[in-house]
């Protein structure tokens, strides 16, 4: 076999996503025989309109659910949604059999906010601006 060629894009088409995705979840099968890899949404809809406003997304696998992705508008912060939809998402993680959350968030986004859940903090990388920091948590949902 000739030496592929590597290219380094900040534009990977779908498909290629797709193929590197499918590659991982099947070396995660071949490995521990567990295929329950499900992506993860709990959305919120404006009432008038029925588009999508915000929410979160994230992801399920091998005992664990990941948390990629939550936002809110800044009407709706402060509200309450926020922590039913956090809520919301760890009871399906419950129900898809997983026994822990883990995220990332920054400084200046919502730690607090994730700790009055009962997230615990365990590791923090410095990043960009200076004085900001990636902050990964954790919560037991068994």
């Amino acid at each position: 076999m000739p030496t592929p060629s590597i290219i380094v894009t900040d534009a990977p088409g779908p498909d290629e996503i797709e193929l590197i995705g499918d590659g991982l979840t099947e070396f995660n099968l071949q490995q521990t025989g567990c295929d329950d890899n499900r992506p993860l949404a709990v959305l919120v809809k404006d009432p008038d309109t029925h588009r999508v406003i915000g929410g979160l997304t994230g992801r399920t696998s091998l005992g664990l659910m990941f948390v990629d992705l939550f936002y809110l508008p800044p009407q709706l912060r402060g509200s309450g949604i926020g922590s039913e939809i956090l809520h919301a998402a760890e009871a399906e993680g419950r129900k898809r059999g997983c026994r822990a959350a883990v995220l990332y968030t920054i400084s200046f986004q919502a730690p607090d906010f994730y700790r009055k859940h009962g997230w615990q903090s365990f590791g923090e990388v410095a990043c960009d601006p200076p004085g900001t920091s990636r902050v990964f948590m954790t919560k037991a949902l068994a």
